[in-house]
C-alpha cells in the first residue's frame, strides 16, 4: 500500500470540509482549533494516508500539498 502526507497551509483553510468527505482512507478531519481568519482549518489526525491527492484536487482554496513518502 503506498505511503503519503498531507500538508495543510492553514491560513488558507477556509474549513469547507470538501477534502474530508472526498478523502478516501478518511485520515483527515476538521481541526477544534482556529486560524488567523477564525477558520476551523483541516488536520491530517491519524496515519493511513495514501498519497492519492484527491483532497489537494478537491480544495477551492489551494490550501493541501499531498507528498508521496519513499519507503
Amino acid at each position: 500500500m503506498p505511503k503519503g502526507r498531507v500538508e495543510i497551509h492553514e491560513k488558507y483553510c477556509k474549513s469547507c470540509g470538501l477534502c474530508v468527505a472526498v478523502c478516501p482512507t478518511k485520515v483527515l478531519r476538521i481541526s477544534e482549533k482556529t486560524n488567523t481568519k477564525g477558520y476551523r482549518p483541516v488536520e491530517q489526525f491519524k496515519e493511513g494516508c495514501i498519497g492519492c491527492a484527491l483532497c489537494a484536487v478537491t480544495c477551492p482554496d489551494a490550501a493541501i500539498e499531498v507528498f508521496k513518502t519513499e519507503e
